[in-house]
Formats: structure tokens, C-alpha cells, sequence
């Protein structure tokens, strides 16, 4: 048995970040082969824009809080301490949202379809195979702690 099985984390699928860069690339490759707009207008791509400076944002602001905590950001090492300061007094994903937001921006500073449109799968493995994973992952580690914190914040939003 090697020591990084040993050590008890979330066993996320991928690293949120990678899923979301992943999008954001095949988004800018399906567009620039085949674009589907969205809609006329510039107003979008403003949008956009200010999408991705509050997604950056947020995101940053939820990694400052984990190393502020000094607990692991990467979901592969293991959690020290439950952060419910910062963005996490409103959401218990802020940088997920962050990260949603960024690519929901791109899109739109793009006026492509194909970015909403795989918004959709990269949702569904952020629900399945990260959110769920560390949500029980963090019910086993902090308990009774973690179950309080659930109740009290959104998920999400």
C-alpha cells in the first residue's frame, strides 16, 4: 500500500479547476470550427467580462480563506479545518461557483452556444463526481461540525 492511499481525502474525479480549463479550451476550439451565437449584441460580451473578473475574484478570495486556515486547497490533500469564514459564510462551494461563473463568462464574452451548452456536463460531474465526494468526505472528518455548517449554508448560492 503506497502512503498516498493511505491518507484519507475526498476522492475527487478530477480537479475542478482542470474541468473547467478543460471546458473553457474545447468551448474556444467548438466556436472558433462551428460558432453558434448566442445572441446580437455587445451588451453580452460585457457581460461576459464582468462574469470572469467576479468569478476571478471569488475564486481568489475563496483560495485566500483555505490558506489563510491553512488547509489544503487541492481537493487530493487532506482537510485540516472546516473554513466557514469569507465567501464560505455564504456558499459551501464559493470557488466552484467562482470557477462557473468564470466559464459561464467566457461564454459570453464569446457569444457561443457551445459554452452554455457544456456548462451543463461540467455541472453534472462537479455535482457527481467532486461535490457529493467532498461533502462526505468532510460529514466523516468534521461530523457533527460539518452537518451544522451544511444546514446553516447554500450549497451553491
Amino acid at each position: 500500500m503506497t502512503q498516498s492511499s493511505q491518507i484519507d481525502t475526498p476522492n475527487v474525479i478530477i480537479l475542478p479547476p482542470r474541468l473547467y480549463f478543460g471546458a473553457i479550451v474545447i468551448n474556444v476550439l467548438l466556436f472558433l470550427f462551428w460558432p453558434m451565437r448566442l445572441m446580437a449584441g455587445n451588451w453580452i460580451v460585457v457581460v461576459g467580462i464582468l462574469l470572469v473578473i467576479g468569478g476571478v475574484v471569488l475564486s481568489l478570495m475563496s483560495e485566500r480563506e483555505f490558506i489563510r486556515r491553512e488547509t489544503a486547497v487541492n481537493p487530493h490533500n487532506p482537510a485540516t479545518t472546516l473554513v466557514k469564514s469569507g465567501p464560505f459564510r455564504y456558499s459551501r462551494n464559493p470557488m466552484y461557483v467562482g470557477l462557473t461563473a468564470i466559464q459561464l463568462g467566457v461564454a459570453l464574452a464569446l457569444n457561443s452556444l457551445w459554452g452554455i451548452i457544456l456548462l451543463i456536463p461540467t455541472l453534472l460531474i462537479m455535482h457527481f463526481g467532486v461535490i457529493l465526494r467532498e461533502e462526505a468526505y468532510l460529514e466523516r472528518l468534521f461530523g457533527e461540525k460539518y452537518l451544522a455548517y451544511k444546514q446553516s449554508v447554500r450549497r451553491w448560492l
